[in-house]
């Protein structure tokens, strides 16, 4: 992003919201991305295999089961925990290669993250491991308790980074001061510091910053799409009727008397996609949901049996549709036409149909 550049601070696109889509990675790297991050080994492993080149950060804590898996895909990884580190330097030993880590600082949102107060020792511990190249140190907020990036935690960030440096004369080559509820800070702040480095998924597919959920400017919000059949429409009471107990789901929804209502069910339910991240368009209200069948009522024409409903969609309504193998992921022709027939292969049946720029 042009004024995060401004700021000297670079961008790692995440690309696991899209399952490390080929498609989606070669699409950031198209607009400049020199490197892309990914929660997941596999999707790592299905960039590589797609021949993505750019270097490949793992941004989730690496699991000690997978630690062969990681050195092998993975150029980068983030690490809070030193058995899991001196296993990967093992590994990498093995192998003949090696494998940078950027250590993560718990700066108050309680997720990963070693104490700021023992970071020095932690250092101690790995500096001198065989085949392990330490290439930062890192931050995440606002992911759990939705702590916000600020002068005071960047500024610690920054004053541990030229602690560590100059306790054990090395160069970090990444401050990586957290993700898309970084970027007011990053772009507005007014103080020195040596953060260098987002790590941005939500921003760049949604235009939201996470934090406060505003759009940010510049960027758009209605890039991604999902499209749902219409496989029912018919004029029915708003109340049901018999003795009731609780759902599918262990709920008992409530609701008042309207009459009769129109309404539709669409191919569409919890097994696609997080409901509660869906919008619907004007005129239409989302009602209810289950596994497999979305309800929604319409204030105006009834809609019609095979007629289409469009939504914009919130990040988890994204990750878990972009999971779910039961929606069809349709991409731009332009962004598609620059990747191999093999990346491009969606193949199942069609349930609902999530479009993307």
């Amino acid at each position: 992003m042009a004024k995060l550049a401004l700021r000297n601070i670079s961008v790692t696109p995440v690309t696991k919201v899209f399952s490390g889509h080929p498609i989606i990675a070669q699409m950031l790297i198209d607009a400049g991305a020199e490197m892309v991050a990914d929660s997941r080994v596999e999707n790592i492993q299905r960039l590589t295999k797609a021949g993505v080149l750019v270097p490949k950060m793992l941004i989730r804590t690496p699991m000690l089961s997978q630690v062969t898996s990681v050195v092998k895909w993975c150029d980068i990884s983030l690490n809070t925990e030193i058995d899991v580190i001196e296993k990967l330097s093992c590994v990498a030993k093995q192998l003949n290669v090696t494998h940078g880590i950027v250590v993560m600082i718990e700066l108050g949102d309680l997720r990963e993250g070693v104490m700021p107060e023992l970071i020095i020792g932690f250092i101690k511990q790995i500096i001198d491991l065989p085949n392990i190249i330490i290439k930062g140190i890192g931050a995440n907020l606002a992911c759990r308790y939705g702590i916000a990036t600020d002068e005071k935690n960047m500024s610690l960030l920054s004053n541990l980074a030229d602690d560590i440096e100059a306790k054990f004369d090395l160069k970090l080559d990444i401050i990586s001061g957290g993700n898309t509820a970084s970027i007011d800070w990053a772009i507005n702040h007014t103080s020195t510091t040596r953060v260098n480095n987002l790590r941005i998924g939500e921003a760049i597919f949604l235009g939201f910053d996470s934090l406060t959920q505003e759009k940010i400017e510049g960027l758009y919000t209605d890039s991604i799409t999902l499209t749902a059949e219409v496989i029912e429409s018919k004029l029915k009471p708003s109340l049901p009727w018999g003795s009731r107990g609780t759902n599918a789901f262990g709920e008992k929804e409530y609701t008042s008397e309207r009459g009769a209502v129109s309404q539709a069910i669409l191919a569409l339910g919890r097994q696609d996609v997080c409901i509660t991240g869906l919008s619907a368009p004007d005129g239409m209200t989302i009602m209810s949901s289950t596994s497999d069948h979305l309800i929604i009522e319409t204030s105006g024409k009834p809609l019609l049996v095979g007629q289409t409903v469009m939504f914009n969609l919130d990040y988890s309504a994204l990750l878990s549709s972009m999971s779910s193998c039961y929606v069809y992921k349709y991409f731009n022709k332009h962004i598609a036409s620059k990747v191999s027939n093999n990346a491009m292969n969606e193949k199942g049946k069609v349930n609902a149909t999530i479009a993307l720029p």
